[in-house]
């Protein structure tokens, strides 16, 4: 079962090709790492008051650029000499913060029309994208790198945005609610190998 241990429906990072570039407009216009996060979590926010509301098409493109937002500062990070273990942390916990008030604006969404299914599919796709997190946090804290996955944030983020913008929410919540527990059933199946295996010789 090598396949768990790589496999990913996208890159870990976009090309350099499409970062440098974008890296350096953030660059000249003054902005620093901790203010992309900000502004990417409270674009978020934004997102999900559109969508809570029912204006699903412009939750969806504000979701997908506050989301740009959010993966471009550690990007910005590394390229100004900014990058530490503080704003690697601070960077964590707003990027979880960021993809959770999303779903939970759809979870209200959908409680506000009835539509109990896809609040239970929103509820799951949230603990599943926190769990997917966490058991990377959790084997990197014994020791175990743990970076791939199937269904990881940036994935999350492109099924969740074209879901909203092209109106397939039923499919989309399915999708995340099957592809984030997979994920993190799969993140934890390799660390855990990882750690029965111990230390290499």
């Amino acid at each position: 079962m090598m396949w768990l241990s790589s496999w990913r429906l996208l890159p870990a990072r976009p090309p350099a090709i499409v970062i440098t570039p974008l890296v350096r407009v953030l660059v000249a216009l003054g902005l620093t790492p901790t203010t992309l996060s900000f502004l990417g979590v409270a674009g978020n926010i934004g997102a999900a008051v559109l969508i809570a509301t029912g204006d699903l098409v412009a939750g969806g493109i504000v979701t997908l650029f506050a989301s740009a937002l959010d993966m471009l500062d550690g990007a910005l990070a590394r390229a100004t000499g900014q990058d530490s273990k503080a704003g690697a942390m601070l960077d964590s916990v707003l990027d979880r913060i960021s993809e959770a008030v999303v779903l939970c604006g759809i979870v209200a969404y959908s409680l506000m029309r009835d539509n109990d299914e896809h609040a239970m599919l929103g509820f799951v796709a949230v603990v599943g994208s926190l769990l997917v997190s966490y058991v990377r946090a959790r084997a990197e804290g014994l020791g175990i790198a743990l970076t791939d996955g199937l269904f990881t944030r940036a994935e999350r983020v492109a099924l969740t945005s074209a879901a909203l913008i092209l109106g397939w929410l039923g499919p989309a919540l399915w999708l995340l609610a099957v592809l984030t527990s997979l994920t993190a059933a799969q993140r934890l199946t390799i660390a855990m190998r990882k750690l029965q295996e111990g230390p290499p010789a």
